[in-house]
């Protein structure tokens, strides 16, 4: 297992396109999921925050996650969205890519996503809120999409410091809200 430095905005393994995995219980699949996991663990004990990483944030232009949300562990492979609820709400979103910023950016609120786990078997589940947030924002970098392509609204960049005196006490969701157009089918 090793931790990887983290890629930062600017650097081209960001705007690839991640290749799917052929092989969800190969070593290699192993290894870089173990490798993003010492990652984001050693960012949250260096600086109390992260709940997620994608592969290409240490380099593996390969369509993994993983999350940790509470203590329990949630590796993603060849993770897909296959469809959103009729609500969006307002993220002020971090990326570990750009540790200074946060962009406001509009996220479903409601979403149906599909999976492999470590053993290849599919899972297809919905989630909501800031979980539904954290996968948008994940499977977006396994496109090629930064938070910083999704800016919502008028002066949708703040640097950290100044969010947190500005907007802090606010938080960083705002409620959720019927989508004026909508695309998809109701969950």
């Amino acid at each position: 297992m090793t931790i990887h430095r983290i890629r930062l905005l600017g650097d081209p393994v960001l705007r690839t396109l991640c290749e799917p995995i052929t092989k969800p219980k190969s070593t290699a699949v192993r290894v870089i999921m173990d490798d993003m996991r010492e990652t984001l663990r050693d960012w949250q004990a260096r600086f109390g925050q992260g709940r997620g990483i994608a592969a290409p944030q240490i380099g593996a232009p390969v369509r993994m996650v993983y999350i940790e949300m509470g203590q329990q562990p949630w590796p993603l492979i060849n993770p897909e969205i296959l469809d959103i609820g009729t609500e969006d709400f307002e993220v002020w979103d971090d990326c570990f890519s750009f540790p200074s910023l946060l962009v406001r950016v509009s996220r479903a609120y409601r979403i149906r996503v599909r999976y492999q786990d470590l053993k290849g078997e599919w899972t297809e589940l919905e989630v909501e809120g800031d979980r539904a947030e954290l996968l948008q924002h994940e499977i977006d970098h396994l496109d090629g999409v930064l938070a910083v392509d999704r800016p919502q609204g008028l002066d949708p960049f703040c640097l950290r410091e100044e969010w947190h005196r500005q907007h802090g006490a606010l938080g960083r969701y705002g409620p959720p809200e019927p989508r004026t157009a909508s695309y998809a089918t109701q969950l």
